[in-house]
Formats: C-alpha cells, sequence, structure tokens
C-alpha cells in the first residue's frame, strides 16, 4: 500500500464514522510526504553499576518416605526465610520460586525401577538491594541449610536516567547520519516522520561473578557487580529535500 492510498484510507474512515449529538468535531491536518524518505537505524549506549542482585537459594531434601522429605524441607526453608528476614531482606523481595517432590529410583537390568526414597526441594528467589551485603547474607542461609545457590542475576533498580542517556546518543547518532546522507546526495534534512524504539538493557561488562575472599582468615562468599550497558535502538524515518 502506498503512502497515498493509507493517507485516503484514513480520510475516508474519519468521514464514516458518525459523530454524537452535540459532539465537537477536530480537523486533524495529515501533512503530505512530498520528498524523499530515508530510514536510519541508530544505536545510543551508556553504563551504570547494577545495584540489584537477584539469586536464587534452594534447599534439597531427601527421606526414605515422602512426608519426611517434604517435612525436613520445610523445617529447613523455614530457617532460611527467617536468616533472611533477620538479615534486613523485606518480604517484597523473597518470592517462592519453585516447590518439587520426585521419587528416586533404583535401575537394575532387566527388572521394573525401584523407588529408593524421596527428594523434596523449595527454592526461593531473593532480590539484594545492597550488593556490598549479599555474599554474606547467602553464607548464613547456607549455614541454615540452604544448598542449592545460583545467580547472580544483576539489573539496575531505576533505569529510566539511564535510558534517557541513551536516547539522546541514539538520537544525535540518527541525526548526523541524516545529514551525511542528506549532504552525499545534494539533499537536506527537511523533518523527522517517525521514531519507533528498542531498548536493550542487563549486558554485564565484564560479567558479574560470584566469588570467594579471604577476609580475617575466614573465606566469605562475595559478589562483583561491574557494569551493565544501558541501550537503545532507535529507527528514525526522515524527510529530505
Amino acid at each position: 500500500m502506498t503512502m497515498h492510498s493509507a493517507l485516503a484510507g484514513l480520510a475516508a474512515v474519519a468521514t464514516m464514522m458518525p459523530v454524537a449529538a452535540g459532539a465537537q468535531t477536530m480537523a486533524i491536518p495529515v501533512q503530505a510526504i512530498a520528498g524523499t524518505q530515508l530510514d536510519i537505524v541508530a544505536e545510543g549506549k551508556t553504563t551504570r553499576v547494577p545495584d540489584i542482585a537477584t539469586i536464587s537459594a534452594g534447599v534439597v531434601s531427601q527421606a526414605a518416605d515422602a512426608a519426611g522429605a517434604m517435612r525436613d524441607n520445610a523445617q529447613r526453608m523455614t530457617r532460611v526465610i527467617a536468616a533472611l528476614k533477620q538479615a534486613g531482606i523485606a518480604e517484597r523481595d523473597i518470592q517462592t520460586a519453585s516447590i518439587a517432590l520426585n521419587p528416586q529410583y533404583r535401575y537394575q537390568d532387566g527388572k521394573a525401577p525401584v523407588i529408593t526414597g524421596y527428594q523434596a526441594s523449595n527454592t526461593v528467589s531473593v532480590r539484594f538491594r545492597d550488593i556490598d551485603k549479599a555474599g554474606a547474607i547467602l553464607d548464613t542461609l547456607v549455614a541454615q541449610g540452604a544448598n542449592q545457590i545460583d545467580g547472580p542475576n544483576l539489573s539496575i533498580d531505576k533505569p529510566a536516567a539511564a535510558l534517557d542517556e541513551a536516547r539522546l546518543d541514539a538520537m544525535k547518532t540518527a541525526r548526523a547520519r541524516a545529514e551525511l546522507y542528506a549532504q552525499a546526495a545534494g539533499l537536506k534534512v527537511k523533518r523527522i516522520i517517525s521514531i519507533s524504539e528498542q531498548q536493550e538493557m542487563g549486558r554485564p561488562m565484564p560479567m558479574p561473578v560470584m566469588r570467594m575472599q579471604a577476609a580475617d582468615a575466614v573465606a566469605e562468599s562475595k559478589i562483583a557487580a561491574g557494569e551493565q550497558s544501558v541501550g537503545v535502538t532507535l529507527s528514525v524515518r526522515f524527510e529530505l529535500q
């Protein structure tokens, strides 16, 4: 469909729509595109130090019967959650991620599998708003019964300002590129017709890691936040004349 026919279709729809009695109507002018159209895709980026770490902490229990596995698991997870709250983690930052109970089998050639016991697991997702304290808290969780740790997933709590920086960077690049093409073609940039955006967040620079560090002869887990890029990709359509 050409731009001319699309505009004509919009005008026809606007003409056919009924108007309620007493309602005021406003004519919206549509500016025709007479010049050359140029589509530019430009990226803008900035970096920030992540201030949120999300880590999964789980408890896996085994017992001869299902009830015993679930009971042991519940007791240990209760201690884990209590330790999180005692460390200052708010309830809104603790979320159950999964609960599972599975039979354990022994396999022998030519024979049906035999259940030898049961395994219960419970995993919570924990959001740490003070990354520097996260490692020590994780060590406490292990002491209270957690035997599965996965993460971290690092993020930026309030990315709006960083996104705006990336937008300005992308827009500057797009306009400069449009000016370059226009000059090469013997034209000028008249106006922007449309802008669409895609956001990119959470690329670690470098990849953050959980590491062990000796402090006063005591091994303590540490999380290195590193930096994350915040990016915006703009698709900008210009009119040249």
